[in-house]
């Protein structure tokens, strides 16, 4: 019976690139052979935000796993073009580089950076510099498949740099208000959707003004409900109690009890 030995690749980026060329190759793997970039995409995206669960969680080891997840798909990414033709690693490290270094003057050149928000400025003007006359959009390069609540957020973030912004909280504060109230005026479901559509835009906005990240804020609170919710139903079984079969008060009562309990 022949056997074969397992072949070494070395553990960097050169290393998966030769192991992925390998699982594509004749003798490769049927499934990673058949796949397009089309195809992988629900792949990278899945990836990236199981690579964001890691990052809440802090385990270590948990995100050096998913971080060679995601390497992988780069790397995947870049075969692909190799056996296209259309690219090589090189070009994408090349391009890397070469933007990290441009958009670093106060590192690599001669201009001076007094702290990180003067840096954040210097970068933004240089991204708007590169895109000055080709008639884009302050928007363009914000990608459309991100999650709404990110979409929103990065959107505002290119608009406020042109200055199209509000003066103060204050009337960020307004504004949330008065979409509430447009909202409860609202007589068609297709009005309340848009109704509902521009509070949530507005709350995007009003979290943007505090410094927090609006889809890492709702993230945790999606984890707070579910761990007290999850308790609610554990220390109902352990009491012999039905949840469902609670009232409205007691179901109150426990979540009051849960949010003291699981925070």
């Amino acid at each position: 019976m022949e056997t074969h030995q397992t072949p070494t690749y070395p553990s960097t980026f050169d290393g998966l690139l030769s192991l992925v060329a390998r699982l594509r190759g004749e003798d490769g793997c049927p499934w990673d052979r058949e796949q397009t970039r089309d195809s992988m995409k629900r792949y990278v995206l899945e990836e990236c935000y199981e690579l964001l669960d890691a990052m809440d969680e802090g385990d270590a080891a948990m995100l050096a796993d998913e971080l060679g997840d995601v390497l992988f798909h780069v790397a995947f990414q870049v075969q692909l073009g190799v056996e296209e033709g259309t690219l090589t690693d090189e070009q994408v490290f090349r391009a890397a580089i070469q933007k990290l270094i441009r958009r670093h003057p106060h590192v690599f050149g001669d201009t001076s950076a007094a702290d990180a928000r003067d840096v954040e400025s210097s970068w933004h003007a240089i991204k708007r510099a590169e895109r000055a006359g080709s008639g884009a959009s302050a928007l363009d390069g914000v990608s459309r498949r991100m999650p709404a609540l990110a979409y929103a957020q990065a959107i505002q973030d290119r608009a406020a740099r042109t200055g199209f912004d509000w003066q103060d909280v204050t009337g960020v504060l307004s504004k949330v208000g008065e979409e509430l109230e447009e909202l409860q005026q609202a007589e068609s479901q297709a009005r309340r959707e848009a109704e509902l559509g521009d509070v949530l835009f507005s709350v995007v906005n009003l979290s943007r003004w505090f410094g927090v990240d609006a889809e890492t804020a709702l993230r945790k609170a999606d984890a707070r409900f579910r761990d007290r919710f999850v308790w609610m139903e554990q220390i109902s079984q352990r009491r012999d109690l039905s949840f469902d079969g609670l009232t409205p008060a007691e179901k109150d009562a426990l979540w009051d009890e849960a949010k003291r309990e699981v925070g």
